[in-house]
């Protein structure tokens, strides 16, 4: 019986990590994301994807600003993905920038300034409950090789300042079970963000030559100690 209970836990934890549900009206801990509407116009910021050697994806990842200074326009150009059995695809843009070393785990979770967290899944009906850097989640997945699209994001800013700023961070590229492939800094390509500076950062682009993709942990972690917990109790219970 004890080991019916233990194995139907672990069945349990698997599905919770799984994609999981959409719960509409789920939004982050300080409420929904605003809308900005204050981005300078003609303002571009770019994450072209490295010649890694432990990833064929290649293309980039270019925002900017909206001509009304609402939102930002998003011109995504990817192509090189390997076997479709991994996908589809998810992108997200992480909330710090790629190292020298170009190791994409240090990029760490989503932009999530609104601290909304990952589970359960983002409802692209109502963007605004969204992990603002959860684009795949608002905008698709990636479905085809190669993969073209433009989007307006309302809820992203081009300028220097607010959480929403994406300029100073990263994109990653994953896999369906969110391994990390590859992933880039975005840079300052076009106009002049307010507040000084351009936006770009000292760091590198990539994955780290010759090493295996990491799997995405994110905001998982928290979930994955309580449930290490409660399994814990259980073997506990069983001896």
């Amino acid at each position: 019986m004890h080991s019916a209970i233990f194995a139907t836990a672990l069945t349990g934890f698997s599905f919770a990590h799984a994609a999981g549900p959409v719960v509409p009206g789920t939004t982050g801990k300080l409420g929904d994301a605003a809308i900005v509407t204050t981005n300078t116009p003609g303002i571009t910021y770019t994450a072209t994807l490295p010649n890694s050697t432990t990833s064929g994806i290649r293309g980039f990842v270019a925002g900017t600003s909206n001509a009304n200074g609402t939102g930002v326009v998003f011109n995504i150009n990817l192509s090189g993905f390997p076997d479709a059995s991994l996908g589809p695809f998810l992108y997200h843009i992480h909330d710090q920038p790629v190292p020298s070393n170009g190791n994409c785990t240090a990029t760490l979770a989503h932009q999530d300034p609104y601290i909304r967290g990952e589970m359960p899944p983002c409802d692209p009906t109502q963007p605004q409950t969204c992990q603002t850097g959860d684009l795949a989640g608002k905008h698709g997945n990636i479905t085809t090789n190669p993969f073209q699209t433009t989007f307006l994001d309302l809820y992203l800013s081009t300028v220097k300042g607010p959480a929403s700023f994406f300029g100073n961070r990263s994109i990653v590229i994953h896999s369906s079970n969110t391994t990390r492939l590859t992933c880039a800094n975005f840079t300052l390509t076009s106009g002049n963000s307010s507040g000084g500076g351009n936006g770009t950062s000292s760091a590198g682009n990539g994955t780290v030559a010759g090493s295996k993709p990491v799997p995405f942990t994110g905001g998982a972690t928290a979930s994955f100690v309580s449930a290490g917990a409660i399994l814990a109790g259980l073997v506990a219970y069983m001896l």
